[in-house]
């Protein structure tokens, strides 16, 4: 995998100001998984996004300081679970938690070998095609090796202005 060299940028904006900023752009809340084959791990993700339908690709950001961004390298794949509402709580562990992650949810393994949630909102496995040095960051672009929709038609889990939020969909009948 290359790594794209560093960016080089005049800073205009401060960093508070730009949080702030970006607090108002609502997110979905994904948690990206890898194994290693002598390590699983996983964290929760709102910087996700989809990049092409041909081919299929997509991308997540991880914080340099983070392991997991190393890990990703170690593995060259990574799992991007797509969460429901009802799915805060594996979303916080996976923030938060020190120990083992994976103890709770039903979790299964993807074509790359990455570890993924049976019963998250959808899920892409994916394997990691480029990375690009980007401030603080890493984008690592995946191309999509397999994918599911587990759960269709529920809302996912939403994060906005420093909180989850739930997201009303209109059902059929109120429509009709």
């Amino acid at each position: 995998m290359r790594l794209y060299g560093k960016c080089k940028t005049n800073m205009t904006v401060e960093s508070e100001d730009f949080r702030a900023v970006l607090r108002h752009f609502p997110a979905g809340v994904t948690i990206v998984t890898m194994d290693t084959g002598e390590e699983k791990h996983g964290l929760t993700v709102s910087a996700f996004a989809s990049i092409s339908p041909t081919p299929p690709l997509i991308m997540v950001a991880i914080d340099h300081k983070h392991r997991s961004e190393q890990l990703i390298r170690d593995a060259e794949s990574f799992g991007v679970n797509i969460l429901a509402a009802d799915q805060q709580e594996l979303s916080n562990r996976f923030a938060f938690f020190d120990g083992d992650r994976f103890a709770e949810g039903d979790w299964t393994t993807a074509e790359t070998g990455a570890p993924i949630l049976a019963d998250a909102l959808a899920w892409l496995d994916c394997k990691v095609v480029q990375a690009y040095w980007a401030g603080t960051h890493t984008i690592f672009v995946g191309e999509v090796q397999a994918s599911s929709v587990p759960r269709p038609g529920e809302p996912p889990l939403v994060y906005w202005n420093r909180a989850y939020r739930d997201l009303s969909l209109e059902s059929e009948a109120e429509e009709a």
